[in-house]
């Protein structure tokens, strides 16, 4: 069974103002997918935070590594900057599968910054923080996540 961690980055759930239902959403999902889950782990939107969360995950040897919250454009929204300096091979086209993929639904998601990538064995993916964006996230993990980990594995195409 290959290993999972959600972080939520969102000041008010880690605040305690409400229930991070995003997080609870991707790990059941996760889980339902076959991964072991670890989290979700909720953190306050905060570079150093959300840096923190992604090292220790890697440290841990987590295949896949799912954050959820701080893509879209207001100031505290900060997850993709602190994502970027994990990632080794940047993969552009999951984040556009998406897009894509939600597009119809909810126009502004063409709006998160969320990236995708690699570091070392790991797969990193960066889910804006809303429920919708959970279940569209989970299709497109459902579709390419297993590939990914199997290419970083070494396996043929």
């Amino acid at each position: 069974m290959r290993t999972a961690v959600v972080i939520t980055a969102s000041n008010r759930a880690s605040r305690g103002e409400y229930a991070d239902l995003s997080g609870e959403s991707l790990a059941k999902g996760l889980t339902a997918l076959g991964y072991e889950v670890s989290g979700p782990h909720v953190v306050a939107d905060s570079i150093d935070l959300i840096s923190e969360q992604l090292t220790l995950a890697l440290a841990d040897k987590t295949r896949l590594i799912v954050t959820t919250g701080g893509t879209g454009v207001s100031p505290t929204d900060v997850t993709p900057e602190a994502t970027a300096p994990f990632i080794e091979k940047l993969i552009p086209g999951f984040s556009e599968a998406l897009r894509a993929h939600s597009r119809e639904k909810v126009p502004t998601s063409d709006l998160t910054r969320g990236l995708v990538g690699t570091h070392g064995t790991s797969l990193i993916i960066n889910l804006p923080g809303s429920q919708g964006a959970i279940k569209d996230g989970l299709v497109i993990i459902e579709r390419l996540a297993g590939h990914i980990l199997d290419q970083l594995d070494g396996k043929d195409h």
